[in-house]
């Protein structure tokens, strides 16, 4: 029966297609339907998983040539390298502040669920310790020394500091000698030309992908493996419809002066997205392209911040997440937390968040990295691991609604964002826009 249902509802999502519903819609309604199936046919849909995971693939395949392509040709197209670094000052400013501002949100909300308060110790048998990076080994790290290798290990901090090291380097050269670098222009615009038409191939197949990741995590989990620590996700989730409700809301409303029900109508998409695939970089083909074909964000600023957004001060990662989990482990051990340690949570967390990489996983890093700061129990992460993924759609949403909030309130200040087409144009569908 499941196999059946399934059928039925990949056909359904491709008849939507040619009756010209819009690409958003479809992506909601397949994460729906895929929720609904594995929730109540659990072992009859594992046949749909392959979808989801081939979807991933392709998804990843784009990331490393894209933002390669687009950092390049977007920083050579800003002859003025004042500017260059006034963009970059913004970006990274308005990063950190949504960042420390959701790790408050995650403390409040902690404190105010009483989170932990009457647990008891339980390891999760997957319990591994992670071995903690130092700073300076953080730092070393960001530093590419083999671009190559660091391309087909998806070390995307690495990758992008080479793309702007090159793209540099052009804007410097071209200033003395124009037709010196000319031909490297050339080939870059056009290489990011052909890598937005193979995005737009790709995000074609997003419903059918987003249906078979939902239908197998849901499947795997179903909704009483999530009880025992329903609290724990209950908080998690409030931080996070907070962070995105009241703090990017707000920045939009007040400060870009937008409507935010407009804004996250048009970037909902790649919230769809990143819900459903669990990487902020992974995600960002769909962020770039609600950017600039429905946000109407120029392309050199969102080619430029959203990478960025997606490779630090994560909001949901980075941000919410420590500080709960900190407050969590603190309060199951019997560790008394005072103002200034909750102040001190707040300032490591978003310090660390510098060094966060948008992929699945590193969540559960930077959460140890604090814990070790605040000198917390690090085995008490492991009670969380078995509802990691539950959790991680959520601060993945999160990542990817801040990162496009902040490429907003850059383009905004730089001149680079069109009012007057945002407030006029409806949600169009994405694959005929790209």
């Amino acid at each position: 029966m499941g196999i059946f249902l399934s059928i039925l509802a990949l056909a359904l999502i491709y008849f939507l297609k040619t009756k010209k519903v819009s690409f958003g819609n479809r992506v909601l309604l397949a994460m729906v339907m895929g929720v609904l199936l594995g929730v109540y046919f659990k072992a009859d849909v594992v046949y749909v998983e392959p979808l989801g995971q081939i979807y991933v693939n392709l998804i990843k395949m784009l990331v490393i040539p894209l933002v390669t392509t687009v950092i390049i040709s977007s920083i050579t197209s800003l002859e003025d390298p004042s500017k260059l670094k006034r963009v970059g000052v913004k970006t990274i400013a308005w990063l950190l502040f949504t960042t420390a501002i959701a790790a408050l949100l995650g403390v409040v909300v902690s404190l105010g669920l009483n989170l932990g308060s009457g647990v008891q110790f339980v390891k999760d048998a997957s319990f591994k310790a992670r071995e903690i990076p130092t700073f300076a080994k953080v730092l070393v790290d960001m530093v590419p020394s083999n671009p190559v290798s660091d391309m087909a290990n998806a070390k995307i901090i690495p990758v992008i500091i080479f793309s702007v090291l090159i793209a540099v380097a052009i804007t410097i050269e071209g200033s003395k000698k124009p037709e010196s670098v000319k031909a490297v222009k050339d080939f870059f615009n056009s290489f990011a030309q052909i890598m937005f038409r193979i995005t737009k191939m790709v995000l074609k197949v997003t419903p059918y992908g987003v249906f078979g990741l939902m239908a197998s995590v849901s499947a795997k989990y179903g909704f009483a493996a999530l009880l025992p620590l329903g609290k724990v996700i209950l908080a998690v989730y409030i931080a996070c419809i907070l962070q995105v409700a009241i703090v990017h809301g707000s920045l939009l409303a007040f400060v870009v002066k937008v409507n935010p029900l407009k804004f996250f109508k048009k970037i909902y998409p790649a919230q769809v997205v990143a819900f459903t695939t669990r990487s902020s970089y992974g995600t960002l083909p769909v962020t770039l392209k609600s950017l600039t074909n429905e946000v109407k964000v120029s392309e050199r600023i969102a080619s430029f911040v959203a990478p960025m957004g997606a490779t630090m001060g994560m909001n949901g990662c980075a941000g919410l997440y420590p500080t709960i989990v900190s407050i969590f482990v603190a309060n199951v051990f019997g560790i008394p937390m005072d103002f200034s340690k909750y102040l001190l949570l707040i300032l490591v967390t978003t310090l660390a968040s510098i060094g966060t990489a948008g992929v699945p996983g590193t969540a559960s890093i930077m959460a140890t990295v604090v814990l070790s700061s605040l000198g917390l129990p690090i085995e008490g992460i492991a009670m969380v691991l078995g509802i990691d993924t539950i959790l991680d759609m959520a601060r993945t949403a999160t990542n990817v609604t801040g990162a496009s909030v902040v490429t907003l309130l850059v383009a905004n200040s730089e001149g680079e964002f069109d009012r007057e087409a945002f407030n006029a144009s409806s949600l169009e569908e994405l694959e005929v826009t790209v």
